[in-house]
């Protein structure tokens, strides 16, 4: 973990839609991506706890938008913050009405929740280029504020072997590659958090 950086987390609530959501009294940053990608994984390891989230082997599981109370502390300064974990998109087993629910409150979400300081899209390493993200990525560039950040998050690069990652890099020379058995990109990944919460 970052030098010196001390996180508190905890679970705050699970809401269905905007009308549910906490009052957007702190700075929040937004995980998103598809189903299975590795949202809870990554929530779990930026706050070193392995249950904060709850991550399971079914895909789709998570179905409400879930906030987490986060506080950062690095020598004498400290962040306060939320970490929302927003349904995985893509999930071919949900109901058709499920999916337009899912959508609408994502949209609804994303486009008049202010308090959004940072988008992570978390995009599978070994899957780079799925309609689905496309889509993602090209909502989140249209509803991004100026206020507001995005990146992407290129998860699993442990899964990938050296010429897969070397090739990952040259299409994408600044990605974020994550692995869960390094600490390299989650410092990274703290780091960025932390320049956008402080810019807000």
């Amino acid at each position: 973990m970052t030098q010196n950086l001390k996180i508190e987390a905890k679970f705050l609530l699970s809401a269905s839609s905007l009308a549910d959501a906490p009052q957007p009294s702190l700075s929040e940053v937004v995980f998103l991506g598809r189903s299975n990608v590795g949202k809870s994984s990554l929530l779990n390891a930026l706050c070193d706890r392995k249950n904060l989230a709850r991550i399971s082997s079914e895909a789709g599981k998570t179905r409400m938008i879930n906030y987490y109370e986060i506080k950062a502390r690095r020598d004498q300064e400290q962040i306060a913050l939320r970490f929302v974990d927003l349904p995985g998109f893509g999930y071919a087993k949900a109901s058709k009405a499920e999916r337009e629910s899912w959508g609408e409150n994502l949209s609804q979400f994303l486009r008049r929740r202010r308090s959004i300081r940072l988008f992570l899209r978390l995009i599978d390493s070994r899957h780079i280029d799925l309609p689905q993200d496309k889509v993602m990525s090209d909502f989140i560039r249209a509803a991004t504020q100026p206020d507001q950040t995005s990146m992407a998050v290129y998860t699993k690069a442990d899964k990938l072997n050296r010429r897969e990652r070397d090739a990952l890099l040259r299409l994408k020379p600044d990605a974020l590659l994550l692995s869960s058995v390094s600490k390299e990109g989650l410092d990274k990944l703290w780091e960025l958090i932390i320049e956008a919460i402080a810019g807000a």
